[in-house]
């Protein structure tokens, strides 16, 4: 191969030599003829370097060029190592020559460097088995219960075989090993669904969640049976605090336990029945999600992470001091590991706060908070379009979250959703007495139905601009149910009177809000609030007994008529938000003294002339 691609470069370089001697062809002629070589792609430019050189730089040339090519090939060129070959031609021209000569070289070998070396199968083959022949075997024999490998020897190939050849490397998965883990994790889902429709019946009506519950699960479970079984450190670093802690942010710190508890059982399993190792997922996850708390702000997690550090590292020494075999470098590094595991959950948390919080649409309470923020621009676009609409979201925001801390809802989703509830309002906000003039009421002169729909038209309104600003769907649906399926009522009346109070004559779908009703808590609270509010500042009570009267009505009309039927408010709850709209409004309409007047006195023009 060799002698043949040097044999076609000398016939293109003899051609090229016979190219430039001819003495009765023409520049252009010579031209044509040197693009006309097969092997060599000569264009105008390399042509004319080619006629320009002089005779004895050509010589140089030509020799430096077959000399070049057959040092390459004289080696083995691979096929996967022929660009690496002609990539070597330009260190291997001689310095000698000047730089523009050494160009023409490397121009003119590149196409001649081929492979020369090709893989034969069938003799590599041959060789590998003489090769294998001519070592003599060597023979080890084990007899029961003689020790494969010592703890702390460094493994041989010798010794991989060893364990390999007796099935202990990779023990045959029996069937009993899999009809147990199956039913592990069937006992564990069924212990986490009873939990759920106990404790948390609203789950299974999400999907998001449920995935994202099923997906965290099966992702830490996988990375546990990757890291848990047959290591000694390794265990210590499972990150089980991440896991709760972002199970505690979306369905809380009770769910997360629940779910903390049964993953250290199923890791229990996966390390052989290791007790500590149990005990160590279970307790770091546990008291994460314990020690979190509302995760309003960033250092919250990292807190809950070192909380859960130091009960890990607590852990360790509860199950490494009483153990004769255990050393205080072991321990040691056992503490380090259950540190570094606090911390690195926090991080997984943070990152995977916001990334799963994108991806499943899941509103987390930071997220939450950056929305309260007054510098919001859909807020700031209410403030200024309906400064009325404002101020009443205000004061609903104020009476909802109070009431929410009251009955354990999420007081962060109230705020939030209070200061968006009637952002819609901002369209037309001449139709709602909070933003009116006294005595310029549009309403006066059109007909209820029509008064109805303008009233009822802020809920599309507000979602329509929810959606555009991208807020979650959790706000959303404040503000889609606060009113429920509620009627316009004074708008009905108006109905109602102008035809002699006969109900069988109106259709109340004209003015009934679209809904749905309210299907939280948090949802359910507010339309108690949106509607206490409302009325007090309507009815102006001046006495503690009136504003119970108000929120006494507001909560029992509810009732009577069925918006809280699908939420999970309890007469219980309901007793301690009427108390505590009760405390809140009588704060806002609380007795001022009334300051007697106070009289100035009378200042004569002479008295000013002379104080000039």
């Amino acid at each position: 191969m060799t002698r043949q691609q040097v044999a076609r470069a000398q016939q293109v370089i003899d051609f090229i030599s016979a190219v430039r001697a001819d003495a009765f062809a023409t520049r252009d002629q010579k031209t044509s003829d040197l693009g006309a070589v097969n092997d060599l792609t000569i264009d105008a430019v390399l042509a004319a370097e080619l006629l320009d050189l002089t005779d004895a730089g050509w010589a140089a040339v030509r020799s430096e060029t077959a000399a070049v090519i057959e040092r390459v090939m004289s080696d083995k060129v691979r096929v996967d190592r022929v660009q690496d070959a002609r990539n070597q031609l330009p260190a291997l021209v001689s310095v000698s020559l000047p730089e523009s000569q050494a160009d023409l070289v490397t121009v003119l070998a590149t196409p001649f460097i081929a492979p020369n070396s090709f893989f034969n199968e069938a003799a590599t083959n041959a060789a590998r088995e003489a090769a294998r022949e001519a070592v003599a075997p060597i023979s080890q024999s084990f007899v029961q219960g003689q020790t494969v490998i010592s703890r702390g020897k460094v493994v041989t190939e010798a010794d991989i075989e060893a364990v390999t050849a007796l099935g202990l490397l990779q023990p045959a998965l029996q069937w009993q090993e899999t009809a147990s883990n199956t039913l592990s994790v069937l006992i564990a889902v069924t212990i986490f669904v009873l939990y759920m429709r106990r404790f948390n019946r609203n789950f299974f009506n999400s999907t998001r969640l449920m995935i994202y519950v099923a997906s965290l699960f099966v992702v830490f479970l996988l990375t546990a049976r990757v890291i848990v079984p047959g290591r000694t450190v390794l265990p210590f670093l499972f990150p089980s605090a991440a896991f709760s802690m972002l199970i505690a942010v979306t369905l809380g710190p009770n769910v997360a336990v629940a779910l903390a508890a049964l993953l250290a059982a199923l890791v229990g399993l996966i390390a052989n029945g290791r007790l500590d190792v149990t005990a160590h997922v279970a307790v770091g996850g546990v008291v994460a999600a314990l020690a979190l708390g509302k995760a309003e702000r960033v250092n919250s997690f990292f807190w809950a992470g070192l909380t859960a550090a130091v009960a890990n590292a607590g852990i360790v020494l509860v199950f490494r001091l009483p153990d004769p075999a255990s050393d205080a470098i072991g321990i040691a590094t056992l503490v380090g590991a259950s540190f570094i595991n606090g911390l690195v959950s926090a991080a997984l948390t943070l990152v995977g706060f916001f990334v799963l919080g994108n991806v499943f649409d899941i509103t987390t309470s930071l997220q939450l908070i950056e929305l309260a923020r007054p510098n919001h621009p859909l807020l700031q676009y209410l403030l200024r379009q309906a400064p009325g609409t404002y101020q009443h979201s205000l004061q609903v925001a104020n009476l909802a979250e109070q009431a929410a801390e009251r009955i354990g809802a999420n007081t962060m989703l109230i705020r939030v959703g209070a200061m968006f509830h009637d952002v819609g309002k901002a369209i037309h906000p001449e139709y709602f007495v909070e933003n009116q003039i006294e005595g310029q009421n549009p309403h006066d002169g059109l007909l209820p139905e029509v008064s109805a729909q303008c009233i009822i038209e802020h809920v599309p309104n507000g979602l329509k601009m929810a959606q555009k600003h991208r807020l979650p769907q959790v706000v959303r649906d404040c503000i889609a149910e606060h009113h429920g399926t509620n009627l316009t009522y004074f708008q009905y009346q108006r109905a109602l009177s102008a035809v002699g109070g006969d109900d069988s004559q109106i259709d109340k779908t004209k003015f009934r809000y679209p809904g749905p009703k309210p299907q939280t808590k948090e949802t359910a609270l507010l339309m108690l609030a949106d509607g206490c509010e409302a009325k007090s500042r309507s009815d102006r009570p001046r006495t503690g007994e009136e504003i119970e009267k108000i929120v006494k009505y507001i909560i029992d009309r509810s009732l009577s008529s069925n918006q809280l039927d699908e939420c999970e408010l309890t007469l219980h709850d309901l007793r301690l938000v009427r108390e505590s709209f009760n405390e809140t409004l009588k704060g806002f309409f609380h007795s001022r003294i009334v300051y007697p007047e106070e009289k100035l006195p009378v200042v004569t023009d002479e008295e000013v002339a002379m104080r000039r």
